[in-house]
């Protein structure tokens, strides 16, 4: 062995301290008393060991115990490894390290292995290490699902639990409601049964037997599994479940399912039979002497509900386990108002400024309200309507509507028409007629009355149409307009037999309009629009010169003369400066007198051509 060699050996067997022995002659070997492995994995066991150095030759053999036999599987020399025969030849080796592996490691591997190490002079010695297998279960539970009936005289199977495949072999423990069950003969019975398989691992079941009672429909059940895995102690917990537990009914209700508050006709309820046994039994409702259910639904949907519903129904359950008849009742009541009736039945028309009384009556479930509307309006309150002093207005459609002030939403209505005999009420558009000769135009006018009218116009010479809608006749008139109608007018006339009515569309002629303008008058327009704003011109700019000359006599810089023509001794004027020269058309007697510069007036010999310079 090399010095290296050596060396981590003896490391090795420092680190192991506690499974190392001193032989005799120096020889120290030392393994692990257990190691464990897992079912299907590889397994190594090591054999650490210390040679004295004057030592150049050792050997390293393997055995396993069986039946308090060894029997050798593996040796080792220096420079050659001898497998023996053996069921595990083509699983085992030994590593550069002289360790034992074994791959895909089974239960009939857990033995006890030897390491024997031999020295020359130094002789040998050997270890032994126990060789611990283990493999998880599967666990699975299988529940009654056709349900347990409950008795008080036999135990009956609640389920079974079972750990397949482990190694080795598991435990199996019962709960109910998180409390461990035990046998005890008379309430509990657990069966338990173990199977090794043909691989060498273990199946465990266990069934559990219980006294089943009507509580325990509301118990969890559940498996635990105690197993050991790589020297580590582990717990497995199945899912909680519950029995299906039959026993028969001891007692039945019938409710009614329905709106929260009063029942009134046109609702909707179910009336619900229900009793607590398991699985329901059938269940039988009547009323009266009529069978109106008979079945396991054990409810009876009454949809648009009527007063004829109201009474009493029975649920009757029959369970033939006890041989008992069960049975429960209730009432449904269902609030309802009758057709109103009023009277007169049969009114008689009524004309113009007679009076009627019209009076509504009706039954119902409980206290009523009565009250008239005409056109969605409340007109009346009470049983009575008073129509005093009819007109044509009073006529149309009354209703009478009665209701329970106690039961939200439920009424009823009456309908009923007030005719009133009059002679026929013209109405028509309110607005101005204009029309020209031989031009189309449309007149209209209604007329209302009971019995209906009939309308009539003044003219021959148009189409007239007529629409009629209950006690009102709209009549349309289409005509060409001669002069004629412009002079005259036409009437509308609606007659019945109680009279008639008439109205007068006036027609008058509509303006005449301009005649359009001709391009020799647009431009006669055009050239005096011209002339009218030359003049206005021109006498905004006599006015602008007129106030000039004015300021500047004010200020005294009009050096003007009594003779002829005066000339204001400035330069000669430039070619870009103006010069205005103002004339008087009129007369000297008409100019008037000027002031002179000296604040004396001048004749009228002095008035003549002026000239301003307006150069500055």
């Amino acid at each position: 062995m090399t010095r290296s060699r050596l060396a981590h050996v003896a490391l090795g067997c420092l680190f192991l301290a506690s499974y190392c022995s001193k032989e005799a002659d120096g020889l120290e070997v030392s393994m692990p008393k257990v190691v464990e492995a897992e079912v299907g994995k590889e397994a190594t066991i090591y054999c650490n060991f210390f040679i004295p150095e004057n030592n150049s030759y050792f050997y390293v053999k393997w055995f396993y115990m069986e039946r308090n036999e060894r029997k050798e599987i593996l040796s080792r020399t220096q420079d050659r490894v001898e497998s023996k025969e053996s069921e595990m030849k083509e699983r085992i080796n030994i590593t550069d390290d002289f360790a034992l592996t074994i791959s895909k490691v089974t239960p009939r591997d857990a033995k006890t292995y030897l390491c024997q190490v031999g020295a020359g002079r130094a002789g040998f010695s050997e270890k032994q290490t126990e060789l611990r297998v283990s493999k998880a279960p599967e666990t699975s539970v299988t529940v009654e699902n056709e349900g347990i009936g409950a008795s008080k005289n036999e135990l009956s199977k609640i389920a079974t639990c079972t750990s397949q495949n482990g190694y080795p072999t598991p435990s199996i423990t019962w709960y109910k409601d998180q409390q461990p069950l035990y046998s005890n003969g008379t309430e509990t019975d657990i069966r338990n049964a173990v199977i090794r398989e043909s691989n060498g691992l273990f199946t465990v079941s266990s069934t559990l037997f219980e006294r089943v009672t009507k509580e325990d429909r509301d118990a969890f059940y559940h498996c635990q599994v105690d197993y050991s895995l790589m020297g580590v102690s582990k717990i497995f917990q199945t899912e909680n479940f519950q029995i299906k537990v039959l026993y028969p009914s001891e007692n039945v209700s019938f409710v009614i399912d329905g709106p929260k508050q009063e029942l009134k006709e046109g609702d909707r309820v179910t009336l619900r039979c229900k009793a607590d046994g398991n699985p329901e039994p059938d269940y039988t409702v009547f009323k009266g002497e009529d069978k109106l259910l008979d079945g396991p639904s054990g409810e009876l949907i009454l949809g648009n509900i009527t007063k004829e519903d109201s009474g009493t129904y029975h649920c009757l359950v029959f369970e033939f386990e006890i041989m008992k008849e069960l049975k429960a009742s209730v009432n449904l009541s269902v609030n309802y108002i009758d057709e109103p009736k009023i009277t007169p039945k049969h009114h008689e028309p009524l004309k113009e400024g007679e009076d009627s009384l019209l009076t509504c009556d009706a039954k119902g479930s409980k206290p009523l309200e009565f009250k008239w509307k005409r056109k969605g309006k409340v007109v009346s309150k009470g049983k009575q309507l008073q129509l005093v002093n009819v007109t044509h207005e009073t006529l149309g459609n009354y209703s009478c509507v009665v209701t329970v002030p106690e039961v939200t939403g439920l009424s009823r209505s009456r309908h009923f028409f007030v005719s009133v005999h009059s002679k026929p009420q013209l109405t028509w558009e309110q607005r101005p007629r204009y029309a020209q000769v031989n031009e189309l135009s449309s007149l209209s006018c209604t007329a209302i009355s009971v019995p209906k009218a009939t309308v009539l116009w003044s003219t021959h010479n148009g189409t007239s149409t007529h629409s009629y809608r209950n006690n009102q006749v709209n009549s349309t008139l289409q005509i060409q307009v001669t002069p004629e109608h412009l002079k005259s007018g036409i009437n509308c006339t609606a007659q019945n037999s109680l009279g008639l009515a008439e109205h007068h569309f006036r027609l008058e002629k509509r303006p005449d309009t301009p005649p359009p303008t001709t391009g020799i008058d647009k431009q006669k327009q055009e050239s005096k629009g011209v002339i009218i704003v030359a003049v206005i011109v021109g006498i905004l700019v006599i006015a602008i010169l007129g106030a000039v000359l004015y300021f500047l006599h004010k200020k005294g810089k009009l050096p003007c003369g009594r003779s002829g023509k005066q000339e204001i001794t400035r330069p000669e004027a430039h070619k870009d400066e103006i010069v205005v020269e103002v004339k008087s058309d009129k007369l000297p007697e008409e100019a008037g007198l000027l002031p002179g510069a000296n604040g004396e007036k001048r004749s009228a010999g002095d008035q003549g051509e002026k000239y301003i310079d307006l150069r500055n």
